[in-house]
Parts: structure tokens; sequence; C-alpha cells
């Protein structure tokens, strides 16, 4: 089993920033992909962003192109996603997942993953 324990949630006002963090841990696994998103009140989850381990390709939702940037530490086994320019939109409890998947995967898809962490809240106040 892996576990994935977000952190670096909080409130901030619009316009701050955060960094959200997601150590992995556990047995060995071979993800080559990994991604955050987020589920808003009354919303369905939706995908944020993607890095694929191979060549360090990024995807990113339309609506946090610009603002939001994911990188990963492989060293550390450490996943983040560093949130600027945050709107009140953006409140949600926010999810990271790895996976393995195939190039013919889309990163923006759920069932694509295979673990993922319990979450970590944002909330971003107007």
């Amino acid at each position: 089993q892996v576990q994935l324990v977000e952190s670096g949630g909080g409130l901030v006002q619009a316009g701050g920033s955060l960094r959200l963090s997601c150590a992995a841990s556990g047995r060995t696994f071979n993800p080559n992909a990994s991604g955050w998103f987020r589920r808003a009140p009354g919303k369905e989850r939706e995908f944020v962003a993607a890095i694929r381990w191979l060549g360090g390709s990024s995807d990113y939702a339309d609506f946090v192109k610009g603002r939001f940037t994911i990188s990963r530490d492989a060293a550390k086994n450490t996943l983040f996603l560093q949130m600027n320019g945050l709107k009140p939109d953006d409140t949600a409890v926010y999810y990271c997942a790895v996976g393995r998947m195939a190039p013919f995967q889309s990163t923006q898809l759920p069932q694509f993953y295979d673990y993922w962490g319990q979450g970590t809240q944002v909330t971003v106040s107007s």
C-alpha cells in the first residue's frame, strides 16, 4: 500500500499564495505520473494539474494556468503545488494522486490514478 499525505492547506486572502505538499511512503511502487485534483463544496472533483515523471511534462486545467505550478522532488518522494493569485473560487479540498499510466492515458482523468491522499483544505477569502 502507498500512503500519500497532503499538507500546506489553510486560509488565505484573495491574491495570496499557498504551497501544497504531498509526501509519499509505503511499499515499492513505480508510478510515472502524479496529479492534483480538487473538490469544492457541492461540486464534482476536478482536475487541477499533473506531471509525468519521465520527461517532466506538466498539464494544467485552464482555470489555473499561469497561477499554479506543479513540481516534484524525486529524492524526497514529494509532490508540490505552488498556488499564486488565489481566488475565492479556488476554495476546495485538494487531493494528490499517483499512478502508473500509459502514454496515451490522460493525466486529467482520475480513473488512471492508483493511490490518493486524504486531502487538504484550501480556503480563499474575498
